[in-house]
């Protein structure tokens, strides 16, 4: 048997979604249609131009949040915020602490590995007669 929990989803989610990429794209287009490039609008402000746009997206955002989808990723953007709420941040100390531990393995690390190099190097030279 199969098992498997399938949501459906309504035609009215989908029609809701179509209508948001709908309106994405022509607020995109419509906020380069204005722009000063265009013959017909000499020049419509940047500042209309970003408030259109942030209106339509806002728009957007409003019918995204009615759907099923849009409800389930504003549970899990709460439910984030509250996860990232319980966590322990480190003290200022603390990470300067590991922060210069890291550093000096860095160091240590690059040093181990230039000194291996030179080695190598001169192993080779010595290997191949290019060496004195």
């Amino acid at each position: 048997m199969n098992n498997q929990s399938q949501s459906s989803v309504s035609i009215t989610d989908i029609l809701k979604q179509i209508l948001s990429v709908v309106l994405v794209i022509s607020g995109i287009a419509a906020f380069y249609y204005f722009s000063a490039d265009h013959a017909d609008f000499k020049e419509v402000a940047l500042l209309y131009r970003v408030l259109g746009l942030i209106a339509i997206m806002s728009v957007v955002l409003g019918v995204m949040l009615t759907t099923e989808l849009g409800q389930s990723v504003w549970e899990f953007a709460v439910e984030s915020r509250q996860e990232v709420r319980k966590v322990v941040w480190p003290t200022r100390e603390e990470t300067m602490r590991t922060t210069l531990l890291v550093f000096a393995m860095v160091f240590v690390v690059g040093l181990i590995l230039w000194v291996l190099d030179m080695f190598l190097f001169w192993g080779i030279r010595f290997l191949t007669g290019q060496g004195g």
